[in-house]
């Protein structure tokens, strides 16, 4: 597997797994409906962040976003092709996301967590601080972690 930077062009390919990841924990069609704006990827959002693939024999299998301006800054996406979950896909952008931080000067990086994502930020060193409404449910609250890039 190689983790790489993101093309514009691969904007509609990164949708697609944001969306396939989002519904792997089991989300309704109306429920994917209202997340599908929040979940879309553009050319501008790869341009304007630093988000990389991880890619495996020519097949994107995730990818992950970081933006901000130091010290703080935010893991804005992170997500896998549902049949990669468990074998270390997610790991590896994690922790390359910590290297984009670092390159980034960001100190602290803040993470709107889905609810099922939650326990995976949690073992990857992120604190949770507390909870934020859903850009796309109203009335849902999501979980908000922080984690310091440097720390082990």
């Amino acid at each position: 597997m190689e983790i790489r930077p993101a093309r514009p062009e691969e904007a509609g390919l990164l949708t697609g797994i944001a969306l396939r990841s989002k519904a792997y924990w089991g989300y309704d069609e109306a429920f994917m409906a209202a997340c599908r704006a929040e979940l879309s990827v553009d050319a501008g959002v790869i341009e304007g962040s630093a988000t990389v693939v991880a890619e495996d024999a020519g097949r994107l299998l995730g990818f992950v976003s970081v933006s901000g301006a130091p010290p703080t800054g935010s893991l804005d996406l992170l997500f896998v092709e549902p049949e990669a979950i468990g074998r270390g896909v997610g790991r590896a952008l994690f922790e390359r996301a910590r290297g984009l931080a670092a390159e980034l000067g960001l100190r602290r990086l803040t993470i709107d967590s889905d609810p099922n994502a939650e326990p995976f930020y949690l073992a990857m060193g992120a604190t949770r601080v507390g909870s934020v409404p859903s850009g796309s449910i109203p009335g849902r609250e999501l979980p908000q972690l922080v984690l310091d890039p440097a720390a082990p």
